[in-house]
């Protein structure tokens, strides 16, 4: 079975209700990846999205917790030293930011075949991992449970 890594994106589209059909989308490829059992976060992606929600969407604590609660069915990929320089190492190969290559290095540590993503180049490989974006026309959701 493939694995699927969640960038921060996602899972903010999720949470915001001005996101229009890129909420509705983001909602559908989380909830088929934990049907599938097949996603990985980091926690660099709870930290992003509970920043994000709390300040630009200005979303209760109550209401960031929840959502963080239901995101623990993911297998979560949590930092260390040899990540962080992976990282380095990838925002170096790839001249990409360093945020963006810790999480290229999740990824890879994860064993992940995709990274779900519209920050980065869609179709291009980072360190072995493929970039998927699923708000781009013609991603086909139901492939993640495949």
């Amino acid at each position: 079975m493939k694995r699927y890594f969640i960038d921060s994106n996602v899972v903010i589209y999720a949470n915001d209700r001005n996101a229009g059909e890129k909420q509705a989308r983001a909602i559908e490829v989380i909830q088929r990846c934990m049907r599938a059992k097949n996603g990985v976060l980091s926690i660099q992606v709870f930290q992003e999205y509970a920043n994000i929600a709390l300040t630009k969407l200005m979303q209760d604590a109550s209401v960031v917790l929840r959502q963080l609660k239901l995101l623990d069915v993911f297998k979560i990929i949590t930092p260390s030293p040899a990540m962080v320089r992976r990282g380095v190492e990838i925002r170096n190969s790839y001249r990409i930011s360093f945020w963006d290559a810790s999480i290229v290095a999740a990824a890879e540590i994860a064993e992940c075949d995709y990274i779900l993503s519209e920050d980065l180049n869609t179709g291009q490989y980072y360190a072995g991992v493929k970039v998927t974006d699923p708000f781009a026309p013609g991603f086909d959701p139901a492939e993640l449970g495949k």
